[in-house]
């Protein structure tokens, strides 16, 4: 049987070199998943390891996600939408990462996840700041929410700016308006930490822009792009929600929801509403 030499070039002495390992941080990476379940006599549950990296795995694309959205409100702030396209682009498929994460998290059957259940207490995906910090990014503003990171000044401190600042959608509109396009006074200039409901106004706009993609291509363009953000962070929430009725049925949530119902709720919210209601215009007679 034939050995494959290493090739000459290869650095094999790492003596006071950066490695790979060192480079991305392996020593705090992959020793940050502590199973819980275990005790002084008995070993953590086998389950227990998929549930933290499928959780610690998200995070991380979350933490991407937010670095490129920021990104993307930058560009458009300064009028650039065909910087934006490319960080969508990219956001979907993390956000087509995320949603196959959840085939793995499916491989847990009832009484696999019930074996540690009780070692979350009362943590919850509810409790993410991460996913706090996408809604607001994208929209979803709710200044209730706010209270559950109290606890930590420093995530608070960062969620609230968050909250008060214009999401992209709003950025958006704002760079719409400065183009001449029209758009309400009131969805201009609010109080940004509101949330906000679909505005005829807008919709007579995005009206405009569809009717005529030639003349305000790159609008157009990035129209599509918010899109399809908002039709995957819903599928990832329709997944999420399948997958919690897969394996706890119907009880409520470690954080105290009801568990599916109040996912279900979530599926009712629209970040991008105008985006949606100008299809039902485009072509009517």
């Amino acid at each position: 049987m034939s050995m494959r030499e290493l090739e000459p070039g290869i650095v094999t002495d790492l003596t006071n070199r950066l490695t790979y390992a060192g480079y991305l941080r392996l020593d705090k990476l992959l020793t940050a998943q502590e199973p819980l379940s275990g005790t002084a006599t008995t070993p953590a549950r086998h389950d227990e390891m998929l549930f933290i990296v499928q959780h610690q795995t998200s995070e991380l694309w979350m933490k991407l996600m937010i670095h490129e959205l920021k990104a993307a409100i930058r560009f458009v702030r300064e009028d650039r939408l065909d910087a934006c396209f490319k960080i969508l682009a990219r956001v979907k498929l993390i956000q087509k990462q995320l949603f196959e994460q959840w085939a793995v998290l499916e491989t847990l059957t009832p009484s696999e996840y019930e074996a540690f259940r009780p070692t979350l207490g009362s943590s919850s995906g509810f409790q993410s700041a991460q996913y706090r910090a996408l809604e607001f990014l994208l929209g979803n503003k709710h200044a209730a929410m706010m209270d559950v990171f109290r606890y930590d000044p420093a995530i608070h401190e960062e969620l609230t700016a968050l909250l008060a600042a214009p999401s992209l959608y709003d950025e958006f509109l704002r760079h719409l308006a400065r183009r001449g396009l029209g758009l309400p006074p009131e969805c201009v200039e609010r109080d940004w930490s509101l949330p906000r409901d679909s505005h005829r106004g807008v919709v007579a706009v995005f009206k405009k822009v569809y009717d005529d993609p030639d003349t305000w291509w790159d609008a157009y363009e990035m129209a599509e792009k918010l899109v399809d953000v908002e039709e995957s962070f819903q599928l990832w929430r329709f997944r999420h929600l399948k997958t919690v009725e897969r394996i706890i049925g119907f009880k409520p949530g470690t954080g105290g929801s009801s568990g599916v119902g109040f996912l279900k709720r979530a599926l009712d919210h629209r970040f991008f509403p105008e985006l949606i209601d100008v299809r039902t215009e485009i072509g009517a007679r």
